[in-house]
Protein backbone atom coordinates (compact mmCIF):
# COMPACT_ATOMS: atom_id res chain seq x y z
CA UNK A 1 0.00 0.00 0.00
CA UNK A 2 1.29 3.11 -1.04
CA UNK A 3 2.22 5.52 2.12
CA UNK A 4 1.25 9.07 1.86
CA UNK A 5 3.67 11.85 2.36
CA UNK A 6 5.14 13.78 5.20
CA UNK A 7 3.07 16.81 3.94
CA UNK A 8 -0.26 14.92 2.81
CA UNK A 9 -0.21 13.21 6.79
CA UNK A 10 0.32 16.66 8.03
CA UNK A 11 -2.44 17.90 6.62
CA UNK A 12 -4.30 15.06 7.53
CA UNK A 13 -3.47 15.99 11.70
CA UNK A 14 -3.55 19.45 10.96
CA UNK A 15 0.26 19.29 11.44
CA UNK A 16 2.53 21.58 9.14
CA UNK A 17 3.98 19.78 6.02
CA UNK A 18 7.68 20.15 5.91
CA UNK A 19 7.97 19.69 2.07
CA UNK A 20 6.37 23.24 1.41
CA UNK A 21 9.22 25.77 2.70
CA UNK A 22 11.64 24.68 0.03
CA UNK A 23 9.48 26.30 -2.34
CA UNK A 24 8.50 29.50 -2.11
CA UNK A 25 5.75 31.11 -3.85
CA UNK A 26 5.30 34.74 -5.43
CA UNK A 27 2.98 36.88 -3.89
CA UNK A 28 -0.80 36.12 -4.78
CA UNK A 29 -3.70 37.88 -5.64
CA UNK A 30 -6.57 38.21 -4.17
CA UNK A 31 -10.42 39.97 -4.52
CA UNK A 32 -11.26 42.56 -1.67
CA UNK A 33 -13.81 39.60 -0.33
CA UNK A 34 -10.87 37.09 -0.33
CA UNK A 35 -8.88 39.52 1.66
CA UNK A 36 -11.32 39.63 4.17
CA UNK A 37 -11.70 35.80 4.04
CA UNK A 38 -7.87 35.38 4.31
CA UNK A 39 -7.70 38.28 7.27
CA UNK A 40 -10.59 36.27 9.52
CA UNK A 41 -8.95 33.07 9.00
CA UNK A 42 -5.60 34.61 10.35
CA UNK A 43 -7.00 36.62 12.94
CA UNK A 44 -8.90 32.83 13.97
CA UNK A 45 -5.65 31.67 13.89
CA UNK A 46 -3.63 33.88 15.75
CA UNK A 47 -6.63 33.78 18.66
CA UNK A 48 -5.86 30.02 18.57
CA UNK A 49 -2.38 30.35 18.95
CA UNK A 50 -2.17 33.13 21.43
CA UNK A 51 -4.55 30.91 23.85
CA UNK A 52 -3.17 27.03 22.91
CA UNK A 53 0.31 27.29 21.32
CA UNK A 54 1.30 26.68 17.44
CA UNK A 55 1.13 22.68 18.04
CA UNK A 56 -2.40 22.43 19.60
CA UNK A 57 -3.62 24.32 17.16
CA UNK A 58 -4.96 22.66 14.24
CA UNK A 59 -6.43 23.45 10.55
CA UNK A 60 -9.90 21.95 11.69
CA UNK A 61 -9.89 24.59 14.96
CA UNK A 62 -8.88 27.79 12.72
CA UNK A 63 -11.69 26.24 10.22
CA UNK A 64 -14.60 26.50 13.28
CA UNK A 65 -13.08 29.31 14.92
CA UNK A 66 -13.35 31.26 11.26
CA UNK A 67 -16.10 29.98 10.09
CA UNK A 68 -14.45 28.56 6.76
CA UNK A 69 -14.51 25.25 4.89
CA UNK A 70 -11.37 23.57 5.05
CA UNK A 71 -10.94 24.19 0.56
CA UNK A 72 -11.02 27.71 1.53
CA UNK A 73 -8.17 27.50 4.25
CA UNK A 74 -5.95 26.12 1.45
CA UNK A 75 -6.89 28.21 -1.26
CA UNK A 76 -5.29 31.03 0.91
CA UNK A 77 -2.67 29.10 2.46
CA UNK A 78 -0.59 25.93 0.98
CA UNK A 79 -0.45 24.40 4.77
CA UNK A 80 -0.31 25.35 8.35
CA UNK A 81 3.41 26.47 8.10
CA UNK A 82 2.76 29.08 5.92
CA UNK A 83 -1.00 30.06 8.12
CA UNK A 84 1.67 30.24 10.59
CA UNK A 85 3.76 32.77 9.23
CA UNK A 86 0.87 34.51 8.71
CA UNK A 87 -0.06 34.57 11.93
CA UNK A 88 3.72 35.73 13.28
CA UNK A 89 3.16 38.93 10.87
CA UNK A 90 -0.29 39.67 11.95
CA UNK A 91 0.77 39.50 16.10
CA UNK A 92 3.63 41.62 15.02
CA UNK A 93 1.22 44.02 13.17
CA UNK A 94 -1.05 44.02 16.44
CA UNK A 95 2.30 44.77 18.63
CA UNK A 96 3.17 47.23 17.26
CA UNK A 97 -0.49 49.18 16.21
CA UNK A 98 -0.47 49.04 20.18
CA UNK A 99 2.37 51.27 20.60
CA UNK A 100 1.76 53.61 18.14
CA UNK A 101 2.52 56.46 18.14
CA UNK A 102 4.20 56.70 21.01
CA UNK A 103 6.81 54.02 19.48
CA UNK A 104 7.28 56.17 16.91
CA UNK A 105 8.69 59.12 18.81
CA UNK A 106 11.23 57.86 21.35
CA UNK A 107 13.56 60.21 20.86
CA UNK A 108 13.44 62.30 24.23
CA UNK A 109 13.72 60.78 27.43
CA UNK A 110 9.80 61.97 28.66
CA UNK A 111 8.85 59.87 25.75
CA UNK A 112 10.64 56.46 27.07
CA UNK A 113 8.80 56.89 29.89
CA UNK A 114 5.68 57.32 28.30
CA UNK A 115 6.25 54.20 26.16
CA UNK A 116 7.50 52.40 29.65
CA UNK A 117 4.00 53.52 30.90
CA UNK A 118 2.23 52.46 28.17
CA UNK A 119 4.24 48.80 27.93
CA UNK A 120 3.14 48.88 31.68
CA UNK A 121 -0.85 49.48 30.98
CA UNK A 122 -1.16 47.32 28.25
CA UNK A 123 -0.14 44.49 30.19
CA UNK A 124 -2.49 45.37 33.34
CA UNK A 125 -5.31 45.53 31.31
CA UNK A 126 -4.36 41.78 30.58
CA UNK A 127 -4.22 41.07 33.81
CA UNK A 128 -0.85 40.03 32.67
CA UNK A 129 -2.05 36.84 31.19
CA UNK A 130 -0.65 36.27 27.64
CA UNK A 131 3.21 37.15 27.51
CA UNK A 132 4.37 38.56 24.27
CA UNK A 133 2.20 36.84 21.11
CA UNK A 134 5.73 36.84 19.29
CA UNK A 135 7.72 35.67 22.22
CA UNK A 136 5.24 32.50 23.04
CA UNK A 137 5.53 31.76 19.23
CA UNK A 138 9.60 32.15 18.93
CA UNK A 139 9.69 30.30 22.53
CA UNK A 140 7.82 27.16 20.52
CA UNK A 141 9.31 27.45 16.55
CA UNK A 142 12.80 29.00 16.80
CA UNK A 143 15.01 25.93 17.71
CA UNK A 144 13.21 23.83 14.47
CA UNK A 145 11.37 25.89 12.02
CA UNK A 146 14.08 27.94 10.10
CA UNK A 147 11.72 29.80 7.36
CA UNK A 148 9.04 30.85 10.80
CA UNK A 149 12.66 31.25 13.18
CA UNK A 150 13.27 34.20 10.55
CA UNK A 151 10.19 35.67 10.01
CA UNK A 152 9.95 36.20 14.21
CA UNK A 153 13.83 37.67 13.49
CA UNK A 154 12.16 40.31 11.27
CA UNK A 155 9.03 40.89 13.60
CA UNK A 156 11.77 41.74 16.68
CA UNK A 157 13.66 43.65 14.07
CA UNK A 158 10.22 45.87 13.35
CA UNK A 159 9.78 46.25 16.73
CA UNK A 160 13.62 47.49 17.56
CA UNK A 161 14.02 49.88 14.25
CA UNK A 162 11.94 52.52 16.13
CA UNK A 163 13.44 52.40 19.17
CA UNK A 164 17.16 52.37 17.83
CA UNK A 165 15.91 55.52 16.14
CA UNK A 166 14.37 57.69 18.46
CA UNK A 167 17.88 56.77 20.30
CA UNK A 168 20.08 57.71 17.59
CA UNK A 169 17.86 61.36 16.99
CA UNK A 170 18.53 61.90 20.78
CA UNK A 171 22.32 61.44 20.36
CA UNK A 172 22.68 63.36 17.19
CA UNK A 173 20.29 66.36 18.74
CA UNK A 174 22.67 66.11 21.62
CA UNK A 175 21.32 64.51 24.17
CA UNK A 176 22.99 61.54 24.43
CA UNK A 177 26.59 61.83 24.54
CA UNK A 178 28.48 61.17 21.26
CA UNK A 179 30.20 57.89 22.30
CA UNK A 180 26.35 56.27 22.96
CA UNK A 181 26.11 52.73 21.35
CA UNK A 182 22.16 53.33 20.85
CA UNK A 183 21.94 50.24 18.77
CA UNK A 184 23.10 48.56 22.06
CA UNK A 185 20.81 50.49 24.35
CA UNK A 186 17.76 49.90 21.88
CA UNK A 187 18.64 46.04 21.92
CA UNK A 188 18.92 46.31 25.50
CA UNK A 189 15.50 47.65 25.60
CA UNK A 190 13.77 45.48 23.64
CA UNK A 191 15.60 42.06 25.92
CA UNK A 192 14.62 43.54 28.85
CA UNK A 193 11.25 43.86 28.04
CA UNK A 194 10.82 40.56 26.76
CA UNK A 195 12.28 39.16 29.92
CA UNK A 196 9.44 41.40 31.44
CA UNK A 197 6.87 40.07 29.60
CA UNK A 198 7.92 36.50 30.65
CA UNK A 199 8.40 37.17 34.07
CA UNK A 200 5.55 39.37 34.25
CA UNK A 201 3.06 36.39 32.55
CA UNK A 202 4.42 34.16 35.36
CA UNK A 203 4.02 36.10 38.19
CA UNK A 204 0.89 37.69 37.04
CA UNK A 205 2.04 41.06 38.12
CA UNK A 206 4.29 43.74 36.21
CA UNK A 207 6.69 44.45 39.06
CA UNK A 208 9.33 42.32 36.40
CA UNK A 209 8.25 44.50 33.79
CA UNK A 210 8.65 47.76 35.39
CA UNK A 211 12.14 46.67 36.79
CA UNK A 212 13.67 45.13 33.66
CA UNK A 213 12.84 48.33 31.79
CA UNK A 214 13.24 51.14 34.48
CA UNK A 215 17.18 49.73 34.89
CA UNK A 216 17.48 49.89 31.09
CA UNK A 217 16.13 53.50 31.14
CA UNK A 218 18.21 54.58 34.28
CA UNK A 219 21.10 53.30 32.24
CA UNK A 220 20.31 55.26 29.52
CA UNK A 221 20.46 58.29 31.40
CA UNK A 222 23.48 57.96 32.28
CA UNK A 223 24.71 58.74 28.97
CA UNK A 224 22.76 62.28 28.76
CA UNK A 225 24.88 65.45 28.29
CA UNK A 226 25.50 67.74 30.63
CA UNK A 227 23.59 70.18 28.65
CA UNK A 228 20.58 67.48 29.00
CA UNK A 229 21.23 67.02 32.87
CA UNK A 230 21.33 70.65 33.30
CA UNK A 231 17.81 71.15 31.32
CA UNK A 232 16.61 67.92 33.25
CA UNK A 233 17.50 69.95 36.58
CA UNK A 234 16.19 73.05 35.71
CA UNK A 235 12.58 71.90 34.86
CA UNK A 236 12.53 69.66 38.30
Amino acid sequence: MEQPTPEARGRRAGQPGRTSAAAPTGPRKFTSKGLATRSRIIAAAAELVSARGVARTGLEDVQRRAGVSVSQIYHYFTDKDDLIRAVIAHQADSILAAQRPVLDELDSFDALDRWHDLIIDLQEQRDCIGGCPIGSIAAELADNDPCARQDLVDSFERWEAPIRAGLARMRSRGDLRTDTDTDALALALLTALQGGLLLTQTRRNTTPLRAGIGAVLAHIRTYATEQTQRRDRQMQ
